[in-house]
């Protein structure tokens, strides 16, 4: 049901200098929280589990010097709408997810845009360039393999290293209440398992993921979206598998990590998009905030 769209200022971000806070009213009926700051062309960053828009706080002011550039918090996380789901949990599919990113652009009146999403939020940049190859004129993911490959090619290691694959699509309420009884316990296991330069999330960032985490509603909106992943998701893409992406692909990832391991991230991608490069960087899951300066360089050089 579409609705009437809207833009509100809430003010200046705390956690991203430069940037102001506001929430958009989008015609898919989400009210989205977004961050924005800068001039220029238009630069969308997407983050992932279990992260906010504040995953992006240490590089996108100095994207902000060259580009216009959009921070949304996806549905479900952070303090965007957590809509009530449905037992085969198309709301928080990849698909609805991109039609909230695109009605957010079109609400700020960019029509194209470049994007970069990490973990999650590249995999809804994926479907994004898959339904609006249009709108998207480059693309960076971050860390990941195609949902389909790494399910297909789970072994003993994957299962073990990105256990949460596999919990959170268990039925509801099972995760969500082991979650809700510690989530600062689980936060804090899966973020530290995650990164390898250690000290990297400050305090102040990590009580803010957590702020967002400990809320039930953002629990069980996270479960659905990997339920999503592991389900509808999955139906999406086999119906869509001539389709390919048609901007240019850059990926990157952390040689210290899973993804780096485990897969050659470049080969799981050439089936799937026209023109695709990538290279891995010295940290594990978060190059934006592990090693910033050397992920913005990356960036840049591929957006430019």
């Amino acid at each position: 049901m579409e609705t009437e769209s809207s833009l509100v200022n809430i003010g200046p971000s705390e956690f991203i200098e430069g940037f102001n806070l506001m929430d958009a009213r989008l015609e898919t009926g989400i009210k989205m929280r977004f961050a924005i700051g800068g001039k220029g062309p238009a630069l969308m960053l997407v983050h992932g589990h279990p992260h906010t828009h504040i995953i992006w706080r240490k590089v996108a002011p100095l994207l902000a010097q060259k580009y216009t550039v959009v921070l949304p918090d996806l549905r479900g996380y952070g303090d965007t709408d957590k809509p009530e789901s449905t037992p085969d949990h198309r709301p928080y599919s990849k698909k609805e997810m991109a039609k909230d990113l695109i009605s957010l652009m079109k609400l700020l009146n960019r029509p194209t845009f470049a994007f970069v999403g990490h973990d999650r939020g590249a995999r809804v940049g994926h479907r994004l360039a898959l339904d609006y190859p249009e709108s998207v004129t480059k693309a960076v993911f971050v860390d990941i393999a195609p949902t389909a490959t790494m399910y297909a090619l789970t072994n003993k290691e994957f299962a073990t290293k990105y256990f949460w694959w596999f919990f959170l699509i268990q039925p509801e309420p099972f995760p969500e209440k082991l979650i809700g009884f510690d989530p600062d316990y689980f936060l804090h296991h899966h973020i530290d398992g995650q990164i390898k330069i250690k000290g990297c999330v400050e305090d102040k960032a990590f009580y803010e993921y957590l702020r967002c985490y400990k809320d039930p509603r953002t629990i069980h909106a996270i479960c659905e979206d990997y339920r999503a992943a592991a389900t509808i998701d999955l139906d999406d893409d086999k119906e869509d598998a001539d389709k390919k992406i048609q901007c240019p692909l850059h990926l990157l990832w952390g040689a210290r990590g899973t993804v780096g391991k485990l897969y050659d991230v470049v080969g799981t991608w050439k089936e799937k998009t026209v023109t695709v490069s990538g290279e891995a960087l010295d940290c594990g899951h978060s190059p934006e905030e592990e090693c910033p300066s050397v992920f913005l360089k990356k960036v840049l050089a591929f957006l430019d």
